[in-house]
């Protein structure tokens, strides 16, 4: 632990951009989820010490000894420790710039789908007026079905809670983890980009990463089982399927995943 104590000095000042002592904050042991006053103790020169859990004699928060791109390879394979350390023990706020960043590759794939299955004989600026529109219409749906997702979670939740736990969950947390843990809808992007006979597969992967990665968040958020953890996001995805349901009987070309993940000429 000594040694790593100057690489703790540039993580901690890079990603916590707090002092770890202040006792106004409550941190989580990333082991056994037991709070935590501090993640190290600053003593003089640049010299830490990590914290040890009271609960599990383990450090507190190993991660912020290690480089971000450590610490993303983790979150990606759905470490639970490594969810613990960015959803409690940092400071992030891009919640909602990566909710919109998510929608308009959404919208954006959906609208490259639809553009390239339809061909028009029109003059080229009411193609191209009618382009825009459909991408702002791709956005909106995405968002619609977002929205879905998200109350179909808080609305089980909501029912559930009184045989939950002994305190009521922190839904804004949730909320924020929701959003941080739907990255993976990044990589849609370079699957449409970098287009191939795959494509369809990759498309199915990544919508079963970012629901894995949900799944994860909830977990780890409301410190609950997997089968309770599970069947919080089957209900979002019953909500969201509902609405696309909705959504195609008043004929609007959704395109959404039921018909986005099919097998298609690339």
């Amino acid at each position: 632990m000594g040694t790593g104590g100057r690489r703790g000095t540039r993580s901690g000042k890079g990603m916590e951009g707090a002092s770890a002592t202040s006792s106004s904050c409550l941190y989580r042991c990333i082991e056994c989820n037991r709070e935590a006053q501090e993640l190290y103790r600053d003593y003089s020169h640049g010299v830490l010490k990590i914290t040890i859990c009271k609960s599990c004699q383990k450090p507190v928060d190993k991660y912020i000894e290690y480089d971000p791109v450590i610490i993303l390879i983790n979150a990606i394979l759905c470490k639970t420790q490594a969810y613990r350390h960015i959803l409690f023990n940092t400071k992030i706020n891009i919640h909602g710039k990566l909710c919109m960043f998510c929608l308009l590759c959404e919208a954006y794939l959906r609208w490259w789908q639809l553009q390239d299955s339809s061909q028009s004989p029109a003059p080229d600026d009411v193609i191209r007026y009618a382009k825009e529109w459909d991408f702002y219409r791709m956005f909106v749906i995405a968002s619609f079905e977002q929205a879905a997702f998200l109350t179909g979670i808080f609305a089980f939740l909501w029912v559930q809670q009184p045989m939950m736990a002994k305190r009521a969950p922190d839904f804004v947390l949730l909320l924020k983890a929701l959003l941080l843990s739907s990255y993976g809808k990044l990589l849609l992007i370079p699957a449409v980009i970098w287009e191939h006979d795959y494509t369809p597969l990759c498309l199915r992967l990544i919508k079963v990463f970012v629901l894995t990665s949900n799944f994860q968040a909830i977990r780890v958020t409301l410190n609950t089982n997997r089968r309770l953890s599970l069947l919080v996001v089957l209900s979002g995805l019953l909500l969201e399927s509902i609405v696309v349901f909705f959504l195609q009987r008043m004929e609007w070309d959704v395109s959404s995943d039921c018909a986005l993940y099919k097998s298609q000429d690339f």
